[in-house]
């Protein structure tokens, strides 16, 4: 059984107010939102001058701008980033951002971000096949 498969849903509803913030790094705070093994959201505030540093991970991740301005860097392709803005980062791709203006990031995961859960982050994608 992957570690993915070990992962219960969480409750229906989440609520702003009621949620706490993770504080990642100094300038960027993290509040999960709801998931379960196969998908997460999660929220990421900035403040400006906070770097979401350059990674990569397995994971999908489709990202709307709520809120703020980015200087976005997916692969070789850097662009700026505002409000209603959204990208798509596809596996193993090298990405990161530096917030020029304040803002949230509404972040979706495929599958969960294991890390985010105190999980050691897996190699690669999980195998669902029974």
């Amino acid at each position: 059984m992957s570690i993915h498969e070990k992962i219960a849903p969480t409750k229906e509803y989440w609520i702003d107010k009621e949620t706490q913030w993770e504080e990642v790094q100094p300038g960027l705070q993290r509040q999960i939102m709801g998931y379960d093994g196969k998908i997460m959201l999660v929220k990421a505030k900035f403040e400006t001058g906070a770097e979401g540093n350059l990674h990569k991970h397995y994971h999908s991740q489709v990202t709307y701008v709520a809120s703020g301005e980015f200087k976005m860097t997916i692969g070789d392709d850097i662009r700026t980033i505002k409000a209603g803005d959204s990208y798509y980062i596809p596996p193993d791709v090298m990405h990161g951002c530096v917030c020029l203006k304040p803002g949230i990031l509404i972040d979706v995961f495929s599958p969960a971000r294991e890390d985010f859960l105190g999980y050691e982050m897996s190699e690669k994608a999980p195998s669902y096949e029974s």
